[in-house]
């Protein structure tokens, strides 16, 4: 064989690896922005609750004020973090906002949960339980979406960041993802056991 049909067979080899690797990496991106979508929707049905569940429990708590509006800040600012990064789930000091974000929201609405407790009255609500019930319905269902989602951006990271893969992805701009990763200080708190 001629060393020119060589090389033309390994120029053409190089090129559909290419083309083929180019094409993974695009399918990778692709699916985490999908398992984005998906947490998108989840938290706009969380951010849609808690105003709810504000009004409900300003009948009750009317003392609380500043904790209130703490969750209806904190729910803003959260709302602001997604919609910018539903424009661009590649972003990914977007992604790190909306985690911040998330982790002030859920602080907030861990104080206004545990102040509900002073207010039997509150508790006691037909339509508190229901927001509650819906809003921890949500919040697992936002759970299984960024875990799905991380999922997706692991696979999409560890696809790109594979050599010779890596050379394709950084001549093409694959730039790396970021996990969403929202922390819950009470899932760290020691548990407290009593034996009295």
């Amino acid at each position: 064989m001629d060393t020119k049909w060589v090389v033309l067979v390994i120029l053409v080899l190089l090129v559909v690896w290419a083309v083929w690797t180019y094409n993974r990496l695009v399918t990778a991106r692709n699916r985490y922005k999908n398992a984005f979508a998906q947490i998108d929707v989840q938290l706009t049905r969380r951010y849609d609750l808690i105003p709810n569940l504000v009004q409900v429990a300003e009948r009750y708590m009317s003392h609380e004020r500043d904790t209130l509006e703490a969750v209806i800040e904190a729910r803003n600012q959260a709302k602001g973090s997604l919609q910018q990064v539903a424009g661009d789930p590649t972003n990914a000091e977007a992604i790190r906002q909306l985690s911040s974000s998330e982790q002030g929201l859920s602080g907030a609405l861990g104080r206004l949960f545990a102040l509900s407790e002073n207010y039997p009255e509150l508790k006691a609500n037909e339509n508190m339980m229901q927001l509650s019930e819906e809003l921890t319905s949500t919040e697992n269902r936002v759970a299984y979406a960024r875990q799905g989602f991380n999922d997706a951006v692991m696979q999409y990271n560890i696809l790109r960041e594979m050599f010779p893969n890596s050379l394709i992805a950084n001549n093409f701009a694959f730039r790396p993802a970021q996990l969403l990763e929202i922390e819950d200080a009470r899932k760290r708190e020691a548990v407290q056991v009593n034996f009295s």
